[in-house]
């Protein structure tokens, strides 16, 4: 009788596998192509206009504006030290630029001549950059300068001067907004990640990455209020609560995370050593790795385009090197496009 029970439940057990595997694999993605652009200059965060399907990517001394289908450029910004970051404020017409070389600025130029409107002092190693439209301000980490500064995205670009900086207690190297006032920094040199009241104008509680460590790729999914934090020693991404700093997984990635980006409920962590990691809650409060792309190496950072469901991965060509990071082959700068598969 018991052989017999076993036997009548094994067809419904393999039915509800059947079922429930294509769930884990509902989306599978892919390199679909890759856009050669060239031009001299490293690079850092790339910024995706969903309006234009334009792609903004600092190349150290200049910034280029690419058409996100095409790959022709359509601007490129020029008068830059140490170029990391660009936020876009549609409704602004305005674009803004993190210089992290020398003293510190934030250059900002026109969204649709491309031409440079002005420069603000910043702090030393202004690096990562977003618009927060709830506080009505774009805001910036400062590396050195261990603080997040802001200023109104209507700033007279010759005479206006940044918002009193609030003091972090760590060195920052990404953010992300929750939409409803609050602000979570990674601080890279803490292990730890700074939470910021902004109205407060004060870091208000201080959450540990452990059992990651180093942070510094961070995105936020507003829906479920939960952070999406790359971690570079140990290798993870940790994903915690949003409300109360609870790691509720931590997941194996590859070297040299330097991003993290959220779309449809699907996390990614894009590595330099040529993985972009996809990530997924399977079941309620659990995460896995449902899949590992494969990407030319060095392609770090990202963008996404929400519209379209595509990722951008900036790299280039390698020469080849034994020890220290590997430079780059001259004019071999391209972007990865990644995209569903169906």
């Amino acid at each position: 009788m018991l052989s017999k029970n076993l036997a009548a439940t094994k067809p419904l057990t393999v039915l509800l596998l059947a079922i429930s595997l294509p769930a884990l694999a509902q989306t599978n993605w892919e390199v679909t192509k890759t856009l050669p652009i060239g031009g001299q200059g490293s690079w850092d965060y790339l910024t995706v206009d969903p309006s234009t399907h334009r792609l903004f990517v600092p190349r150290s001394t200049h910034t280029m504006i690419i058409d996100a289908d095409s790959g022709k450029t359509l601007g490129d910004i020029p008068g830059q030290k140490n170029a990391h970051g660009v936020a876009i404020v549609p409704e602004a017409g305005r674009g803004f630029i993190t210089d992290g070389g020398g003293d510190g600025a934030i250059i900002i130029f026109d969204l649709k001549t491309y031409a440079t409107l002005g420069k603000i002092a910043a702090q030393p190693d202004a690096d990562g950059i977003i618009y927060d439209p709830a506080v009505g301000r774009v805001l910036v980490v400062s590396g050195d300068g261990g603080t997040l500064m802001s200023f109104k995205p209507d700033i007279n670009p010759a005479s206006g001067k940044i918002d009193t900086p609030i003091n972090l207690g760590g060195k920052p190297e990404f953010l992300a907004s929750d939409g409803k006032g609050k602000l979570y920094i990674n601080l890279e040199d803490k292990n730890e990640v700074a939470v910021v009241d902004f109205k407060a104008g004060k870091v208000i509680a201080r959450w540990p990455v452990a059992p990651g460590g180093s942070p510094v790729g961070m995105s936020i999914d507003t829906k479920t209020r939960r952070l999406f934090i790359g971690c570079r020693k140990p290798q993870k991404l940790i994903v915690m609560s949003a409300d109360t700093g609870k790691v509720l997984s931590d997941l194996p990635i590859g070297a040299g995370v330097d991003a993290t980006k959220v779309d449809q409920g699907q996390a990614f962590a894009s590595c330099r050593d040529g993985s972009l990691a996809v990530a997924k809650e399977t079941s309620p409060g659990k995460f896995e790795i449902v899949q590992t792309v494969k990407t030319p190496q060095g392609a770090r950072t990202m963008g996404i385009d929400p519209t379209t469901h595509r990722i951008y991965l900036p790299t280039a060509e390698f020469e080849p090197g034994t020890t220290g990071r590997p430079a780059m082959k001259p004019g071999t700068f391209m972007i990865v496009v990644v995209a569903p598969h169906s």
